[in-house]
């Protein structure tokens, strides 16, 4: 092999989708740098490839970069992969990637599968311009900040989600007021059990309430496609109205507005609190 860097999609599950450029690039490296070795190794061995296999992770990039420096130094050539699809994408070789082209190397992309790219095509939402957001930050400041991006975006949004979380991410969306944007969650793409389920965020995030199995992507339409609720106001509080003329309760018509319209949970109350059918009870 010429000397580079080759930096290779593999499959999101489907061990069909890897290319026949791939196979070549995995059977006649020298090294192969994975964040899962073990995974790689099964798909190397699947493939009959004898190259040796190093770990890659977020905690000794640094010194595995000075290692393929001078691999590479010395005319080597080397493979970057991720456990899944494509290198880069929510995973560490950013910093590699960039020192290899600073010192002068090659750097050959191998394209192939991307869970982002293929939860795109199956989702039916826009795909002309989207941003892909990548995982949800645990902690809560910078969660909030992540769904306040999500919520100002005007084009498709593309996450990732652990199958544990996916349920309280579509309800924390639900509840920043996103209740009545279409989505869909894509699971297990590729593989023997791979389900996609669309929906407004609200519908979506009572189904996936309990945990769910398998890797998750995450497709939702973006604020320029979801009208705001309060350009809605009047039509919102007409039907609002009505609901309470037919009798229905302060929670079920703030529940009503937050699922069809978007309307966040605070200001659906405060506008049940006028119309609901039990009005009369409180101020009695």
């Amino acid at each position: 092999m010429d000397s580079a860097l080759y930096v290779v999609a593999t499959p999101i599950g489907n061990r069909a989708d890897l290319t026949d450029r791939a196979r070549q690039v995995l059977r006649d490296a020298e090294v192969v740098y994975a964040e899962d070795t073990r995974r790689t190794g099964r798909l190397l061995a699947w493939l009959g490839s004898q190259a040796r296999i190093r770990s890659l992770h977020a905690h000794n990039e640094a010194a595995r970069t000075i290692e393929i420096l001078d691999r590479l130094d010395g005319a080597g050539s080397c493979a970057l992969v991720a456990d899944a699809g494509t290198p880069l994408v929510s995973d560490p070789g950013a910093r590699l990637v960039r020192a290899v082209l600073e010192r002068g190397h090659r750097v050959v992309p191998v394209p192939g599968a991307s869970a982002v790219t293929t939860a795109l095509t199956a989702s039916g939402l826009p795909a002309d311009r989207f941003a892909f957001l990548g995982f949800p930050p645990r902690r809560a400041p910078e969660r909030a900040a992540w769904i306040d991006l999500a919520c100002r975006l005007p084009m498709t949004i593309v996450a990732f989600e652990s199958p544990r979380r996916i349920g309280h991410l579509l309800r924390a969306l639900e509840e920043a007021g996103l209740g009545a944007r279409q989505c869909v969650v894509c699971r297990e793409l590729t593989k023997l059990h791979e389900t996609v389920r669309q929906g407004t965020v609200s519908s979506l995030a009572r189904e996936f309430g309990e945990v769910a199995r398998g890797e998750i992507t995450l497709v939702m339409e973006g604020a320029a496609g979801a009208e705001g609720w309060e350009e809605r106001r009047v039509e919102i509080e007409r039907e609002a109205a009505r609901m309470g003329e037919e009798g229905m309760s302060t929670r079920d018509i703030g529940a009503r507005l937050v699922e069809h319209f978007g309307v966040p949970r605070n200001a659906a109350y405060e506008i049940g609190l006028r119309f609901g059918g039990d009005r009369g009870d409180r101020g009695a």
